[in-house]
């Protein structure tokens, strides 16, 4: 007798290998009996609000393959709607599309926002009569799902690859900087992180014996503007140029910042940057040396550049994938698939799972011990930690005529068999 359906969402920004945890996904459940068809909701839980369910199942093999080298979140997309308490509409709206396509699965992809919001599904489903399988699919660059003891989870896939992103362009900046260092000595880069520093500590790769140049400020770098300052003009005194890396969300008052649904900044959207911030205070409050600094602000393309992949990501973001999958197929309701390190020298993982409520109650901080004295670098302990999950070769990308193969998938949705809905956040 086939099995139940199951419905798989993104939601939040993406990254590089999330579409390998969707494949992951995809192709476990064909081999797992007790799942049927699989449906991707267009857009995250939106496309579960507005019953926009594309059938992933009777999509090409050769496509679903592909979805390891196709980056960021085109092929189902993402969103940031939020199921906030009161919506009491939107909740049963989910579960009234999930009982008219025989849904029995469902899996969020995401960070702790997605992990609350497959938890409350879940549990709304089962006191509606509904027997659901809610399951979390680890997902973010920040790296800032879980506990800071690292027991929930050791690191999220999508981070490595940022991490890898970050070791090539310093050490590709450190190039520029130290061949245009007469006219431009200082060159301020700004990376992703609101509030945690895993995505700008991971500069550090680019230099693990410190002969660089290189100072790191994280968000939670305790440090002032006149302070930066004065750790900059030190350090061209003794090398003549400096490379600064900082934390988008590293403290320089107010920029006019805009936030999301979920109430996170965009600082990709406000009306300055940091990184234009700090580079403007160290002109107008003059260098050590002759020249000027520049500031470089790369964007989103740190979390879809697929040409930076880290192999060792996409791997184990398949492997998440395929665990989140046998996790609903076996009934082990309100759990998320989660990576754990074993112990010893070479580097190994472990598939596991944790409970929903405890990764979607908890963040991870970044250890205050991985921060040196100085408050401007990182340890050889987070170099430690950091360092496998970059892997070590670059990732070969299937092309034609010069450009990437991408995963294209064609337009089977499910027939829609309940009346158009606008959800409450969009209603104006």
């Amino acid at each position: 007798m086939a099995g139940k359906n199951l419905v798989v969402a993104q939601s939040g920004g993406p990254s590089p290998v999330i579409n390998n945890t969707l494949r992951g996904i995809i192709e476990a459940a064909r081999d797992l009996d007790d799942i049927d068809t699989v449906y991707a909701a267009r857009h995250g839980i939106e496309g579960v609000l507005k019953e926009e369910l594309l059938d992933v199942s009777s999509q090409c093999a050769d496509e679903i393959s592909l979805l390891r080298y196709t980056p960021a979140a085109g092929s189902i997309g993402t969103c940031r709607y939020k199921l906030k308490p009161g919506q009491d509409e939107d909740f049963a709206r989910c579960i009234d599309v999930f009982k008219a396509h025989n849904v029995g699965y469902f899996i969020y992809i995401g960070g702790n926002d997605s992990m609350d919001t497959a938890h409350k599904i879940a549990k709304l489903a089962n006191e509606s009569g509904l027997d659901l399988i809610g399951i979390g699919g680890p997902k973010t660059i920040d790296n800032d799902v879980g506990d800071s003891e690292f027991k929930l989870i050791d690191h999220t896939p999508g981070y490595g690859s940022c991490a890898k992103y970050w070791m090539h362009a310093v050490q590709n900046a450190n190039e520029e900087n130290q061949g245009s260092c007469p006219a431009d000595p200082v060159l301020v880069l700004q990376a992703m992180g609101r509030r945690i520093g895993f995505i700008p500590a991971a500069a550090r790769l680019a230099d693990p014996n410190r002969e660089m140049p290189l100072q790191i400020y994280l968000a939670e770098s305790p440090c002032s503007l006149e302070q930066l300052h004065h750790n900059v003009n030190e350090q061209l005194k003794s090398d003549g140029r400096c490379l600064v890396v900082l934390s988008e969300g590293f403290d320089v008052g107010d920029i006019g910042e805009r936030k999301d649904s979920f109430g996170h900044t965009q600082f990709s959207s406000s009306q300055i940057t940091v990184a234009q911030i700090v580079t403007n205070y160290l002109n107008d409050n003059g260098l050590a040396v002759k020249g000027s600094a520049r500031c470089n602000v790369p964007g989103t393309d740190q979390r879809h550049s697929m040409a930076y992949a880290s192999t060792t990501d996409l791997d184990e973001a398949y492997g998440a994938g395929q665990m989140a999958a046998y996790l609903a197929a076996t009934g082990q309701n309100g759990n998320m698939s989660t990576i754990l390190r074993n112990e010893g020298d070479v580097y190994s993982v472990r598939y596991d799972k944790v409970p929903l409520e405890l990764v979607a109650n908890s963040e991870r901080t970044f250890p205050e011990d991985w921060i040196t004295e100085n408050g401007f670098d990182v340890t050889d302990d987070f170099l430690k930690y950091c360092k496998p999950l970059v892997g070590e070769g670059m990732v070969s990308l299937p092309m034609i005529d010069g450009r990437q193969r991408l995963t294209r998938f064609e337009k089977k949705y499910a027939d829609q068999k309940l009346e158009k809905y606008t959800p409450q956040g969009d209603r104006k």
